[in-house]
């Protein structure tokens, strides 16, 4: 796996892309409510803002911000 640089700054605020590794597929917008029911799921165990997301087919776009005990909300990710 790519080890990515990442900036654990609690309460920060993030822009991040997911890409479905098949560019070909529009699960993402065929399936809006549960990717909406997802992010609801998330929200519920581990609070944050989606300031801002954009979702198209294959990939979505998405501003969040992390809670300022953010160090907590990444667990074991901050040891990296």
């Amino acid at each position: 796996m790519v080890r990515y640089r990442r900036n654990f700054l609690p309460g920060g605020t993030f822009f991040f892309t997911v890409t479905l590794e098949d560019r070909r597929s529009s699960v993402l917008t065929n399936y809006a409510a549960s990717l909406r029911e997802a992010f609801r799921a998330a929200h519920d165990k581990k609070p944050f803002v989606v300031d801002a997301i954009v979702v198209l087919p294959d990939h979505l776009h998405a501003i969040m911000t992390l809670p300022d005990g953010g160090l907590r909300f990444l667990g074991s990710m901050a040891a990296e």
